[in-house]
């Protein structure tokens, strides 16, 4: 078998050499693309609960919950990490603090 390359003007012919080194495959797989997981459910799996800063600093400060409002720990911590950290909103308008959203 001929064919010719480059540009017409320029004739070149080579001779086309059947190629040996590659093993001929009797079907030819498509790779496979994107997540084969896309569209199942999640497995479920046992909850873990999580424990918010509130509550660690809360039990670091060995409070029960009708001390929360009268303790001044709790109280300074909170107006430090109001805006960052989960404090329970009726203690939050207890102590009269205000949130600044970032919504």
């Amino acid at each position: 078998m001929f064919y010719r390359t480059g540009n017409p003007q320029n004739a070149c012919v080579r001779k086309a050499t059947p190629s040996k080194s590659y093993p001929v495959k009797d079907t030819i797989m498509a790779k496979r693309r994107g997540n084969p997981n896309w569209g199942k459910p999640e497995p479920i799996g046992p909850v873990v609960p999580t424990v918010t800063s509130f509550e660690q600093i809360v039990k670091e400060f060995k409070l029960t919950p009708d001390q929360y409002i009268r303790s001044t720990r709790l109280r300074e911590w909170a107006r430090r990490n109001k805006n960052s950290k989960y404090i329970p909103e009726a203690l939050l308008e207890a102590w009269g603090f205000e949130i600044e959203s970032t919504l």
